[in-house]
């Protein structure tokens, strides 16, 4: 018998759960569906949030050809095999008429694109520049880290997030209710908090911990019940998933509180663990650009450092500069008003749209963009006496509004 998660694998849109803001009514990828306008996308999300499902339903709803490849265990002569299949589909699809190949054009489908090296990615782009075949890549990975940009020039990212409280019981009142071996088991529903807390916004991990406590004949759940069981059998539901969102979590607000014992400790379980190393290192530079900050600029460019040393010689010596990194910044002072300030500025931005650049800031090349007063009034700081002058910088709407809040 299939896996619950397979079993309940949703065939279409309206039977996807989650995602609103991409498959809703009018959301993006709705609408590219729809229209049958499709172009190459990354899905950029945790586990079990529906990224190889959502691939599928657009493959099924565009009567697409689907190929799918896994950056586990694919190469370069896999990807390129791939490619030829796709162009042979899409001159049959076109009719020969190569204006059409870009309409009907093959899906292919990675599945952990972060994991193709540079090589491989660049035997994508071709394809994908051509229309051959529309790319959907799916990471859990920040794709600006592990995407090559000339591939991902061509791709727009799309963001998925964890499936949220209701979408997990909207799935758990589905499997219920849909599953025929569910159904069987008779199962008395008492408690939902345990279950939904330890599925962290992973469907699939909702869907194992509920197969798991089925097939131990259990027939009533309750938080004592899914507790103990997960206790018992602790890699039923993806300890290693779990882990990597939680003791990341732990190790960077050990950092932001400036506790080096919490860091190191919650590091060396992340290396026990098996982490990848780069994540780790990833997270130490936002680390000291979110929480360090101004405080300390030079935390940034240590942890800057330590990505490339950690992507230079990997484990086990990329510990050593981890564990450095990790309580240099744990000790230093902090001073988060960077990242408030650009939030803020954000905010104002999306709220007030495109204000117009003041006359005297504009650069003025032509006698026509004189005439019209660019640059008229410009005051050059460097004349004025400590190298400042009082001037507007703001817009006209935003003038002594206050971004940057110093200590």
């Amino acid at each position: 018998m299939l896996p619950l998660a397979e079993r309940l694998r949703p065939k279409t849109l309206d039977d996807y759960i989650g995602q609103k803001h991409l498959v809703g009514q009018g959301a993006v990828l709705r609408q590219m569906i729809e229209s049958g306008n499709l172009s190459s996308f990354i899905l950029w999300g945790p586990p079990g949030v529906g990224k190889t499902t959502l691939a599928k339903i657009v493959a099924h709803d565009l009567e697409r050809p689907f190929y799918t490849l896994s950056a586990v265990t694919s190469g370069v002569k896999e990807v390129r095999e791939v490619i030829d299949k796709a162009k042979r589909t899409a001159v049959v699809n076109s009719g020969l008429f190569a204006a059409q190949v870009d309409q009907r054009s093959p899906i292919l489908f990675i599945d952990e694109i972060h994991r193709f090296s540079k090589s491989q990615q660049d035997s994508l782009l071709g394809a994908v520049e051509e229309g051959v075949v529309t790319l959907i890549g799916a990471t859990t990975e920040n794709p600006s880290f592990e995407v090559i940009t000339p591939l991902l020039s061509r791709c727009q990212v799309y963001v998925l997030k964890p499936l949220g409280k209701d979408d997990l019981q909207e799935l758990l009142n589905r499997a219920l209710e849909q599953d025929t071996y569910l159904k069987s088991c008779q199962l008395e529903i008492k408690q939902t908090e345990a279950l939904l807390r330890y599925s962290g916004g992973d469907a699939r991990k909702l869907l194992n911990i509920l197969e798991l406590v089925s097939n131990s004949g259990v027939k009533t759940i309750d938080n004592e019940t899914i507790t103990q069981q997960l206790q018992q059998n602790p890699v039923a539901y993806d300890k290693d998933g779990e882990m990597h969102y939680d003791i990341i979590s732990a190790f960077i607000k050990s950092i932001r509180g400036s506790d080096p014992q919490a860091a190191i400790y919650w590091l060396a379980r992340m290396i026990e663990g098996g982490e990848d190393p780069k994540f780790i290192a990833r997270r130490l530079v936002i680390s000291a650009s979110e929480d360090i900050g101004l405080a300390n600029p030079n935390a940034m460019l240590l942890a800057n450092t330590c990505f490339d040393i950690v992507n230079k010689i990997g484990w086990p010596e990329g510990r050593i500069p981890l564990a450095e990194t990790t309580i240099y910044l744990a000790t230093c002072k902090k001073d988060n008003s960077a990242y408030l300030a650009i939030d803020n500025a954000l905010a104002k931005v999306r709220e007030t749209g495109n204000l117009p650049v003041p006359l005297h800031l504009r650069n003025a090349p032509t006698n026509l963009m004189k005439e019209l007063g660019y640059s008229d009034g410009y005051k050059y700081p460097h004349d004025f006496p400590g190298h400042w002058v009082e001037q507007q910088y703001l817009p006209d709407e935003l003038i002594n509004t206050i971004f940057w809040h110093k200590d």
